[in-house]
Order: C-alpha cells, then sequence, then structure tokens
C-alpha cells in the first residue's frame, strides 16, 4: 500500500518535518545538560548553541571554538545541534560563520540568522554562508533559520520565508518589543499579554502565516517565566492552537516537556487520525465515510499531520502504526 506521504502530497508539497522545541543555551554548563538531556530523551528537540544574545560578551573567540567542540562531540548523538551566530552587520558574524562552516559544517543541523534589518540583510548573509560553504568544500546544503525582530524583517517577512535557504522563521519577542521604544508596555513580554497586544499579535500571525504560505517552520518566541509552567502551558497552546505555530523555544530544561506536551495532539485527536488513515489507507484513498462525516484528499492529508506531530513530539503511538508508518524503511519508501 502507498505510503500517505507518496498518496497525499506532491514532491514539491514535501517540507522538513522540524522537532517541535528548540531549545537555546549559551553557558558550557548548560550545554553538556542540554545535551545528556537530548541523549535520553531521543530528537524530539533540537538544541541551538548559542553566540550572540546567550553568550558571555567578550570572549567570542573561546564561545565560537566551544560551539564547535561540542557540535562536533560524541554528545551529538543525534545530529540535531544547530548554533545562533552574531547579527549579518556585527564585526563578528564573517568569523562566526567561518569557523563554524570551516570546522563543524557537516555536524551542525543548521544555522540561526538573527536581526536581519530585513531581506537585503537576509539575503547577503545567506549568500556569505554559502560562500563559506562552498570554501571550505562542506556538501551539505547547511539549513538556515532567520529571526524576526526587527520593524524591516517583519515589513519583509513573505520574502524571507521565500528565500530557498530559510528553513525555519523564528519571532524575537523581546527584541521586537524593546524596538518600539516603550509603546508596548512591560506586559507585551509576558507569557499572557505576548498574546493580547495587538502589534504583537499581528507579528505573530503575520510570521505564522509567511511561514506556512512558503512551507516553511514557524517558530514562536520564548516564555521567560520559566519556573510557571502554568504560564507555558497556556503560552505554548495558544501559540500551537490559536497562532498556527509548529515549533517553540525553550530557555530552561524543564520548559522542554511542557511545550512537547502543549504541541502535542491528544490522545482522542490521534485515535481518529489512525482510524481515518488507516480506512482512506484501505480504500485506496478514495472519499470515505467515518462517523457520519465525508472524508478525502483534502482532509486526508490534516490526520496525517496530526499523526506527524504525534510522533515528533514523542507520543506512544501503537506499535503497528510506527512500524506502517514511521520506521526508516516506510520512511524511505515515502
Amino acid at each position: 500500500m502507498l505510503h500517505p506521504k507518496q498518496a497525499l502530497f506532491d514532491t514539491d508539497e514535501q517540507t522538513t518535518a522540524l522537532p517541535v522545541v528548540d531549545h537555546y543555551c549559551g553557558v558550557e554548563v548548560r550545554m553538556d545538560k542540554s545535551l545528556a538531556l537530548q541523549a535520553e530523551m531521543g530528537p524530539v528537540f533540537d538544541i541551538t548553541l548559542d553566540l550572540e544574545d546567550g553568550a558571555p560578551v567578550g570572549a567570542e573567540a573561546e564561545q565560537r571554538q566551544l560551539v564547535i567542540d561540542k557540535a562536533l562531540s560524541p554528545a551529538n548523538r543525534w545530529g540535531r545541534v544547530g548554533a545562533r551566530v552574531h547579527p549579518f552587520d556585527h564585526p563578528a558574524f564573517e568569523a562566526d560563520v567561518d569557523a563554524l562552516v570551516g570546522q563543524a559544517g557537516e555536524a551542525l543541523a543548521y544555522l540561526m540568522l538573527p536581526k536581519p534589518r530585513n531581506f537585503a540583510d537576509l539575503n547577503a548573509a545567506c549568500a556569505f554562508v554559502d560562500a563559506s560553504l562552498q570554501r571550505h568544500g562542506v556538501r551539505k546544503a547547511l539549513p538556515l533559520h532567520a529571526l524576526i525582530e526587527t520593524h524591516g524583517a517583519l515589513r519583509d517577512v513573505q520574502a524571507i520565508a521565500a528565500h530557498r535557504r530559510i528553513e525555519s522563521i523564528s519571532f524575537g519577542l523581546m527584541d521586537f518589543v524593546s524596538a518600539h521604544q516603550g509603546a508596548i508596555p512591560r506586559s507585551g513580554l509576558s507569557a499572557e499579554g505576548q498574546f493580547d497586544h495587538p502589534l504583537i499579535a499581528r507579528a505573530k500571525l503575520e510570521i505564522s502565516a509567511a511561514a506556512h504560505g512558503h512551507g516553511k517552520t514557524p517558530s514562536h518566541c520564548v516564555v521567560t517565566e520559566f519556573k510557571d509552567s502554568d504560564a507555558l502551558q497556556n503560552a505554548a497552546t495558544r501559540a500551537a492552537r490559536e497562532f498556527g505555530y509548529t515549533r517553540m523555544w525553550s530557555i530552561h530544561p524543564a520548559q522542554i516537556q511542557v511545550i512537547l506536551d502543549a504541541f502535542a495532539p491528544s490522545t482522542a485527536e490521534v485515535d481518529e487520525a489512525i482510524e481515518i488513515i488507516y480506512a482512506a489507507q484501505a480504500a485506496q484513498w478514495a472519499p470515505i465515510q467515518h462517523r457520519n462525516n465525508l472524508h478525502d484528499r483534502a482532509s486526508y492529508r490534516f490526520f496525517w499531520h496530526v499523526l506527524e506531530r504525534a510522533h515528533r513530539t514523542g507520543q506512544v503511538l501503537p506499535a503497528e502504526v510506527r512500524q506502517a508508518f514511521f520506521a526508516p524503511a516506510s520512511s524511505a519508501s515515502a
């Protein structure tokens, strides 16, 4: 039988399904703890090693080498470690990219490009990365992620999302609020207030819509109240269910599981998706009736994405479902 990916999607519709959590750390002890946790939990979250805002100031060369060493270490068991470099207009940008690409280009899962002022900035940064890859003979087309946190980048978000080298777009809440020079109140930085202020909500929606429109992954910003699991749970749920984000930042290990749980489909949603996908497959993907509702390939795509999200968030799926749809052999055939 055809795998759902073969039956329901054209080749150019296939997008990279990234882990739901993007976990940031810029200090060695936190890097080590995060890598150990990832080795234990599996590749259900990415780790972004930070050279920018989350890293010490004044030790850029040392931080670059630390990130390179961690990316190349056996602790990077799943190959899901990336790095955030300095902004394109920062004096350290070129050195960051050249060192990371030259020494760890094959080991890194992606590079995060922060604070582009506009599409031109982003395009130039991508071009520099590609030139560095070629210069160092790195065959891997290292994926690039963009962080939207300036007025100009938000204005150009459609063009940024359409860029062939961009895999994911993140929203940078704190810098975006700061760019308004006090016009957005302090409450806009909170777990609850960031969803209620119209300027912030507009930015979130524009970024999510642009990403989905161009087949890229929208990644939601941080929640700084890292000890308030209820606030984080509510924010992550709203990001996923109301604003269409399929990935979210974590800045503390305790946030990872909370975000995974919030982004995961419910047991009832998973059970329904399994029933419909199996029935559709048995009908050779022709329309079916299920619980007095008609379904065809349009709705099958939705239910397949439910199953994919369950798999990406580490949900326990029936063994036959894992074997049929997510085992390496079935993935390779897809």
